[in-house]
């Protein structure tokens, strides 16, 4: 069964090529992924899949499935479009959409012999306001019984973790003055800012190492010689457990409240872009797909990566049995976010990855439906971990 899945790939391997190619000659910023999304949509329409576009009030999200006549788990792959601003596709997401629409119309033309369902669901702007935060939280993953994903990368790594993040901005109001003439007029909103990235400062000595905080000062000031009157530090605080980053970001609050009361200024906090969960893998569904990765390309399979950044799979995670591991683009040392990661992704390297990565992904959702040891594992270790 599994070399008809490879038969039905390389059926449309061109199609999905022309697509990521196109994405990348066309990068959109998270929300604005319009073009993206009607290529994808365009694709898994004509393959017969049932589409919802719009969901979770996201206009650029969407939702396609594809139903067998029989009962049977319910197998969904997540697809990225969102590019980075300057170097476009430096992430990779051009080939994430693609493989997972790959991985669901291989899938679908073999689902009414096995049964069950295979749903892509179209997830916008993972770079920066993740739409599977509100997926998560709006039930979307109810009624779906594994989610996976593939990413990009150097070199190909099985699936690990990340960490919870919190998106906090802390904007200070103060009161304008001379600065020279009648300084002692003025509050000095700025100085409210660099006093807590002084406290944070203190801080760091005493937190557990994974946690990271790092922020920057976007409203400062507009003259020398005027107070400010505002100034806003947004910060990323991140930690391995969203339990101890709860407790991390409380610190924080109180420093920037302690600044508050040092300057006079009055603080308003607020969350600028959704919070992160951490990434909880799936250990029994991550050997799966490791195995079949295995089958279909020729690069090695590395350990998972010791990640400290934050990713809106983590959210998903928390609610159904999810993977995220790298595919490897043939080329060790390659930095994301970077035009030269962009460029590999329309190499045939590049090429190799969406074949291959959208291959392993059909073979483990085929696994899930087919195989009732293991669809028992992936639930027991999941309702375990929660």
């Amino acid at each position: 069964m599994k070399n008809l899945l490879k038969k039905e790939l390389h059926k449309i391997e061109n199609d999905l090529w022309s697509i990521a190619n196109k994405m990348y000659e066309n990068p959109e910023l998270g929300d604005q992924e319009f073009e993206s999304m009607k290529l994808l949509v365009d694709l898994l329409s004509k393959h017969e899949f049932e589409v919802e576009v719009g969901i979770v009030g996201r206009p650029t999200a969407f939702r396609a499935e594809y139903h067998s006549d029989k009962p049977g788990p319910k197998v969904a792959f997540l697809a990225e479009y969102d590019a980075l601003p300057v170097v476009g596709h430096g992430c990779g997401h051009n080939l994430i959409g693609t493989i997972s629409a790959g991985a669901g119309i291989t899938l679908s033309k073999i689902i009414q012999e096995i049964g069950g369902s295979v749903v892509v669901l179209g997830t916008p702007a993972e770079e920066t306001n993740g739409a599977k935060v509100p997926m998560s939280e709006k039930g979307i993953f109810n009624d779906i019984d594994v989610a996976m994903i593939l990413h990009p990368g150097d070199q190909s790594h099985i699936s690990g973790d990340s960490l919870a993040m919190d998106a906090i901005q802390f904007a200070y109001t103060g009161k304008t003055s001379h600065a020279a003439a009648s300084p002692e007029e003025g509050i000095n909103a700025l100085d409210s800012v660099i006093q807590l990235f002084n406290g944070i400062n203190a801080l760091r000595q005493h937190l557990l190492p994974d946690v990271r905080i790092h922020g920057i000062i976007s409203e400062g000031g507009k003259a020398a010689n005027v107070v400010p009157d505002y100034a806003v530090g947004q910060f990323y605080i991140r930690a391995r457990e969203r339990f101890y980053l709860n407790q991390v970001v409380e610190k924080v609050k109180a420093i920037a409240e302690g600044a508050a009361c040092m300057t006079g200024a009055t603080l308003e906090i607020s969350n600028y872009e959704l919070s992160y969960d951490e990434m909880k893998t799936n250990q029994a569904l991550s050997a799966a797909f490791t195995n079949n990765l295995e089958q279909t390309s020729k690069l090695p399979i590395l350990s998972a990566k010791e990640s400290y950044g934050s990713i809106d799979m983590g959210n998903v995670s928390q609610v159904v049995p999810a993977i995220h591991p790298y595919i490897g683009m043939n080329k060790p040392g390659l930095i994301a976010h970077t035009k030269e990661f962009a460029n590999q992704t329309i190499t045939e390297d590049g090429f190799e990855a969406l074949r291959s990565g959208a291959l392993a992904l059909a073979y483990t959702g085929f696994d899930v439906i087919t195989d009732t040891k293991l669809y028992e594992s992936i639930q027991a270790e999941f309702k375990g971990k929660k």
